[in-house]
């Protein structure tokens, strides 16, 4: 049951809410867990010894927001988005970037087309118009290409021409990029780094797993379809209607606050970093089935959701101390607050 008659809509715009029943709330919930339970499991039969990664990209995709991987090459950062689109059944497109790719290139451009009444301009759309979209290696694209991203990523639409023109719904990007190869790339910003609701990290995988991924003698099979767009929409409403008591919220700010105070970060984590955390801590709620978020539910995300969001200092880095590990000392350190004490 969802406490106090949550109020759902199920799209992004402003307007009236709906205001559910304890029963709809119920079925929207189990719908929404069997929608991650399935795309959870999907990925896992395609992706071998990534679990965690894979319930983090599944609870982004949910959320409504982006996923910035990184990884050596081969650890399947391009099979996982073309696996969710396979089980999404949406339209997917793959940009990679080099330093040559313009925005025309991402974003579309108009072209000369002949007529009955001679020629006119007609716009033809970019592969940012898709439903997922994987931004391969996208720090080797230039700046003035990845601030092309930042107004799709964040509003949804893009300006062509002095055109708006909305992306489809749902959109989700997950972009890759190699931390090996530094020749020739371009560093993410902060602005567009803070785009990415959430930053994850692909580990080399054991032995078993190695074995498991050595034993396929040919690439894993299409899987089927386990959900639609139109029902991702209802799932992404259902997760923003998930209340939150007011002491999980003072815990999320708090874990933002904090990251200020730390001697060691020379630029603490902003206010969208407080709206990713929530996000990210409803739709944990609703795959367990809750009616509620707890603070473990954003505990539990704070190592994906803060670390690409600070920048530390220049002898911390030279300490060899990463932003994770200042997260995670946070996240131990930070008071639970009231109703209980219980995470």
């Amino acid at each position: 049951m969802m406490t106090n008659a949550p109020k759902v809509r199920d799209d992004e715009e402003s307007g009236p809410r709906a205001v559910l029943t304890t029963e709809e709330a119920e079925r929207r919930l189990a719908q929404g867990r069997d929608v991650g339970a399935r795309l959870l499991a999907g990925l896992r039969e395609v992706i071998f010894g990534q679990d965690l990664v894979l319930e983090h990209v599944v609870t982004a995709l949910l959320a409504g927001g982006h996923v910035l991987l990184e990884g050596a090459p081969g650890l399947g950062k391009t099979q996982i988005v073309r696996t969710l689109s396979a089980l999404v059944g949406g339209s997917f497109s793959r940009i990679q970037f080099t330093p040559d790719v313009m925005p025309s290139d991402v974003l579309g451009t108009s072209l000369v087309v002949s007529t009955d009444g001679g020629k006119d301009f007609r716009f033809r759309p970019g592969p940012i118009f898709a439903g997922l979209v994987l931004a391969d290696e996208i720090n080797r694209a230039t700046p003035k290409t990845q601030s092309a991203l930042l107004e799709a990523m964040a509003e949804r639409q893009v300006t062509v021409e002095g055109e708006t023109r909305r992306l489809p719904q749902p959109f989700f990007v997950l972009a890759t990029e190699n931390p090996i190869e530094m020749e020739g790339v371009f560093p993410l910003p902060e602005a567009q780094l803070d785009r990415f609701l959430m930053k994850l990290e692909l580990s080399m995988p054991d032995l078993e797993t190695l074995a498991r991924i050595g034993a396929r003698a040919e690439e894993p099979a299409r899987p089927d379809v386990v959900t639609s767009p139109e029902e991702l929409l209802v799932v992404q409403a259902t997760a923003r209607a998930i209340p939150a008591a007011p002491h999980v919220e003072r815990f999320a700010a708090q874990l933002v606050l904090a990251t200020h105070a730390v001697p060691e970060v020379r630029l603490g984590a902003g206010p969208r970093a407080v709206q990713a955390l929530m996000a990210c801590g409803r739709v944990r709620a609703m795959l367990a089935e809750r009616p509620a978020v707890a603070t473990d539910d954003v505990a539990a995300v704070a190592e994906s959701v803060l670390p690409h969001r600070l920048a530390l200092g220049f002898e911390a880095e030279a300490r060899g101390r990463r932003a994770v590990d200042v997260v995670r000392e946070l996240v131990r350190a930070a008071p639970v607050g009231e109703a209980g004490g219980a995470r």
